[in-house]
């Protein structure tokens, strides 16, 4: 009797347990909160402003089945009324195309803590892919593309001093004007590897951003769900 109990008790259990991996199974991923854009605007950093990089980064969402979320760029603008990219894309989490988790939060994202710094997002080559969840060329590819437009700080915030970071807040495409921060996407080659702050354009055109390292891509986030 105990021995047939014992044995109704097993094939609960393997029951139950195949029942919760079947679930597991057919757990649909995390929507796409995340991508780097595919292709560039291609005038530059003359993006049309942040709507015009705004409107960019939902097009090509819409395109790739995601565009029933609000997609913003991750860019910063300067002078009066300045804007910070960490403030337009949400607390997150935020996932790729693929499932993957980019970052937790924007604490997780920035480094904000000494914590979070040490450990720093999985924002990398194998990670940071466009919206279709193709990988983008980076550092050691041909052409390198890794640069990303985002004008910010590696806090995410604007710079508050008198040179020009976002080529007049995206609204300029000509060179002698300014310059544009740019991330590293891939998180490698110098000066730095920081994927929000690594350094400036050597210009605005599309020839010098493409000279630089890139050619224009942006970083496009939508608001996490928890």
């Amino acid at each position: 009797m105990h021995r047939t109990i014992n044995i109704l008790r097993v094939a609960a259990a393997v029951t139950l347990l195949g029942s919760v991996a079947i679930a597991q199974q057919k757990a649909p991923p995390p929507p796409m909160t995340f991508f780097v854009t595919s292709t560039p605007i291609g005038k530059g950093a003359n993006l049309g402003g942040l709507a015009g990089a705004d409107q960019h980064c939902q097009t090509l969402a819409a395109a790739a089945g995601a565009g029933d979320r609000t997609w913003h760029a991750y860019l910063s603008t300067q002078g009066p009324n300045a804007v910070n990219a960490r403030d337009r894309i949400g607390q997150g989490p935020w996932y790729n195309a693929k499932g993957g988790r980019v970052a937790q939060n924007l604490g997780d994202l920035h480094g904000d803590t000494l914590d979070q710094a040490r450990v720093g997002n999985t924002l990398t080559k194998a990670t940071a892919l466009t919206e279709k969840g193709d990988s983008v060329k980076g550092f050691g590819d041909n052409p390198n593309e890794h640069d990303i437009l985002t004008g910010s700080q590696p806090d995410g915030r604007a710079y508050t001093d008198s040179a020009d970071h976002t080529c007049s807040n995206w609204t300029s495409g000509a060179d002698g004007t300014g310059s544009a921060q740019l991330g590293h996407f891939d998180r490698t080659g110098g000066p730095n590897v920081s994927w929000n702050s690594a350094h400036p354009s050597r210009g605005c055109s599309q020839p010098n951003l493409v000279s630089t390292g890139g050619a224009g891509l942006l970083y496009c986030f939508a608001p996490g769900t928890r």
